[in-house]
């Protein structure tokens, strides 16, 4: 448990320690170890969140996702998938770290046992751990480069949850993820929520619906925003008029996670020209703008049926969702990650 628990310091293992516990394909428990995380290899970090609960991407529907249960395992803060053995995928998502991988450092920061776990798995080469990346192709027409890593796998990582099962809700306090009182402020919320969706004619908290009529195109704004640049995240009344009543701006999601960054100023951390989907493992290449922000990521406290999932994936923003901000000295301070402020 000490390895699970948000806060701790732990030691991620050797190359050699790692690829013993895992099999052919470069799994443990069904969880890719990918080649993106060699990198961090024999160094320390401190856990951001217990993972043992995430959601379902891959089979799960944009406005009703499914929460997906996953043992002994950990994100640790700011490690996030750079994509550089997956095409250049700028997803940027949180990595996933068996605790089999990792070791405990004590409070003087000395190491703990270094001794591998034995008979996890029955050993990966680097050159398998390669060839994992790639899903096999489908036969047909359409037999193009697939991928293949953690978001695409999760399912095989992981078994259904229960929205209304108490226990992993209990887990999420005492792994430290969510602190008491945001806890209680988010179940409250939740059960409003539950309340509200028993009638079309009741709104839910927080009530996102768009403001483009039926038929009509969504607006587009150009700004070519640039890594690096602070920009205000318009107002939710603002943002409402871009969005269809599916919550759509040219196909681009506006999620309820993304309410609370409604005023606020971040700075730009890049536009995303391309991304693997989840769902076939494709590269899809994005054909209007898409930016991330840094920092801002979803927090899993207003998600339908996926409550304080931990895996804080990065919002996806329009240039109509933002405007530039020229006067940087009157710019106010920015709000740090949800996905590292959980337990606060």
């Amino acid at each position: 448990m000490r390895k699970r628990r948000a806060g701790n310091w732990v030691e991620v293992r050797s190359q050699q320690e790692i690829l013993a516990t895992l099999d052919a394909r470069g799994c443990l428990d069904g969880l890719p170890f990918m080649p993106e995380m060699l990198q961090y290899c024999g160094k320390r970090f401190r856990v951001a969140t217990s993972a043992h609960k995430s959601c379902d991407t891959k089979q799960g529907s944009v406005t009703r996702g499914k929460a997906l249960g996953m043992t002994d395992a950990v994100h640790l803060e700011a490690l996030r998938c750079d994509g550089q053995a997956h095409g250049g995928c700028q997803a940027g998502c949180l990595l996933f770290w068996k605790t089999a991988w990792l070791k405990p450092v004590s409070k003087d920061r000395s190491s703990g046992a270094g001794s591998a776990p034995s008979g996890l798995g029955s050993g990966c080469t680097m050159d398998a751990l390669a060839r994992a990346t790639r899903a096999p192709l489908v036969e047909g027409p359409e037999a193009d480069e697939r991928y293949s890593c953690q978001a695409t796998d999760l399912p095989r990582s992981t078994t259904p949850l229960k929205w209304w099962d108490p226990r992993h809700y209990v887990k999420d306090l005492t792994s430290g993820n969510v602190g008491l009182l945001k806890f209680v402020r988010y179940v409250a919320i939740a059960a409003y929520n539950v309340v509200m969706r028993l009638n079309w004619r009741l709104r839910p908290y927080p009530y996102v619906r768009g403001l483009v009529g039926e038929g009509e195109k969504t607006p587009t704004v150009k700004l070519d925003l640039q890594p690096g640049e602070l920009v205000q995240v318009r107002s939710k009344a603002e943002i409402m008029r871009t969005i269809n009543a599916d919550q759509r701006n040219r196909g681009l999601w506006f999620d309820a996670e993304m309410v609370p960054f409604c005023g606020e100023t971040h700075r730009v951390l890049r536009r995303v020209e391309r991304l693997i989907d989840e769902k076939t493992g494709k590269m899809l290449r994005m054909s209007n703008d898409c930016i991330i922000l840094d920092g801002v990521a979803c927090g899993g406290c207003l998600s339908r049926d996926r409550l304080f999932c931990s895996r804080s994936i990065y919002s996806y923003w329009r240039e109509a969702w933002l405007k530039r901000v020229e006067d940087v000295k009157e710019v106010a301070p920015v709000r740090a990650s949800p996905s590292l402020t959980l337990s606060r």
